[in-house]
């Protein structure tokens, strides 16, 4: 029996913990696709290449978005086992909800080796084959990467600053350009017109400026000249060009286990740049354990959301996904300081989801709503009742129904008004002498007006019974918290 639950919840799981991932990868590319439709379009990059670089960029999208998809798949999955009663059923017949936790946690852990797989292999693979993919591309087009009126440095020490720029003849006009390749001198070029010439055969590419001047300038600020010219050619090897990517270091990000561990032994202790190692070698295996800890909390939060519906339970877990991605940034930067050791600070958004897990398992085991829910929701209520009010007067000022004289008389909205405490005091009491229990359409158990889990149910779920015999001869079942 317990291997049919099991195999049950988790046919629930997956099929959304697999379309939540789609749709986050979905949409950070397509934040992405103004620069890629521009690498196309304007820069002559080829298809292909714009391909590779999508599938470069993946295993970052994909290790960024597994927490947010284990969580929504578990919370979704115990809402809709919440909202058709089945999860009472099951406490019915001697399941308890941590009976029903060996398929999550078994998810949970195939999604903690997913990351571990992708943070540890896949990120550094795809980060470094990104980066050596672009500068291929600028090999083969040595203006990719200017931009006008915009300072950038497409070589090596050289940097770029041009009015306009045309990429089909590679014309540019009002040019500003400092050359700092010679260790000694700094040559200052500002010219009218400007264009750039590539060479494959000699691999060279030459910057003809048209009616400029040259600032000649030591390092040292002991001497300085002025040339002026009519034509003036800069030549750059391909040596020059691509100088960055023979002798630049790899980025944390770029880096495997082995590679990060080296770093770290040959970095002074307490540097920034020992700090950031540190934490991105931390990283890849805090950020797998968060994944693990979201799909166990989803479970709770599932039972605790059961009336809210599933939009409801979609938000609260971006929430709390988005609640530790911060916590993770913010920790980030105080370790990279050095405020607080790496080795501490990266570990405490995991000891936070831990601390929540243990918490909100507690109280959905004993079938208590959390405080901190039921406030947001019970303030939820309140703003549903007052754009409620607001509703109806304003169809009534528009002419599209008559204004009600009173919105305590409208019936909907008296019972909407009772439970968010809008309702006047002697209206209140006339309508509890009437209906002294209330109860969900769609979870059938039934509770006092007063009870925190009656405050939760959606205002069109909502039925109401007179007396207690009535509530379970229409077959709903008391509330345990409230024992009406």
């Amino acid at each position: 029996m317990k291997l049919t639950l099991f195999r049950y919840i988790i046919h629930e799981i997956w099929p959304t913990f697999f379309a939540t991932l789609f749709v986050a990868v979905f949409i950070i590319l397509a934040t992405r696709l103004l620069s890629i439709t521009e690498l196309i379009i304007t820069k002559g990059v080829h298809v292909s290449q714009v391909v590779m670089m999508v599938i470069y960029l993946l295993p970052d999208i994909v290790a960024f978005a597994l927490p947010a998809a284990s969580l929504i798949s578990v919370v979704v999955a115990f809402l809709r086992l919440s909202a058709d009663s089945e999860i009472i059923a099951m406490e019915s017949s001697g399941i308890s909800l941590y009976q029903m936790l060996p398929p999550v946690v078994a998810l949970s852990l195939v999604g903690f080796l997913i990351a571990i797989l992708v943070s540890v292999f896949a990120v550094p693979w795809g980060n470094r084959s990104f980066k050596d993919l672009v500068f291929q591309i600028a090999e083969s087009r040595a203006d990719l990467e200017v931009r006008e009126h915009i300072f950038c440095e497409p070589f090596d020490n050289v940097v770029f600053y041009v009015g306009r720029f045309s990429n089909r003849d590679r014309t540019m006009s009002d040019v500003f350009v400092a050359d700092r390749r010679d260790p000694e001198v700094t040559n200052t070029i500002i010219a009218r017109e400007g264009r750039i010439f590539f060479d494959p055969e000699k691999r060279i590419v030459t910057l003809q400026f048209i009616k400029g001047t040259i600032f000649v300038a030591e390092k040292n600020l002991r001497s300085s000249r002025t040339i002026e010219f009519d034509t003036y050619d800069l030549n750059i090897g391909l040596k020059d060009m691509m100088a960055a990517l023979a002798s630049r270091k790899k980025r944390p990000k770029e880096l495997t286990i082995k590679e990060l561990v080296d770093r770290i032994k040959g970095l002074p202790e307490g540097t920034v740049k020992r700090n950031e190692t540190m934490i991105e070698l931390l990283e890849k295996f805090s950020i797998p354990i968060a994944v693990f800890f979201m799909g166990i909390i989803g479970v709770p939060l599932g039972a605790q959301l059961w009336s809210r519906g599933r939009s409801a339970g979609i938000a609260v877990s971006l929430l709390v996904f988005f609640s530790y991605y911060i916590f993770l940034a913010g920790m980030r930067s105080i370790c990279e300081t050095g405020f607080l050791s790496p080795s501490v600070g990266v570990w405490l958004p995991d000891i936070f989801l831990l601390i929540c897990c243990v918490y909100l398992l507690r109280l959905s085991a004993r079938e208590r709503p959390s405080h901190l829910l039921s406030a947001v929701f019970a303030l939820q209520d309140y703003v549903d009742a007052k754009l409620y009010l607001f509703r109806r007067q304003w169809r009534g000022w528009i002419g599209l129904r008559p204004e009600p004289q009173s919105v305590s008389e409208v019936p909907e909205y008296r019972q909407l008004s009772l439970l968010s405490g809008l309702a006047p005091a002697e209206e209140a009491g006339t309508a509890i002498s009437a209906r002294r229990y209330v109860s969900s359409i769609r979870m059938h158990k039934f509770h006092s007006l007063d009870c925190k889990w009656a405050k939760r149910i959606s205002p069109e779920n909502r039925c109401f019974f007179e007396s207690r015999e009535e509530a379970i001869r229409q077959g709903h079942l008391p509330c345990k918290v409230c024992n009406p």
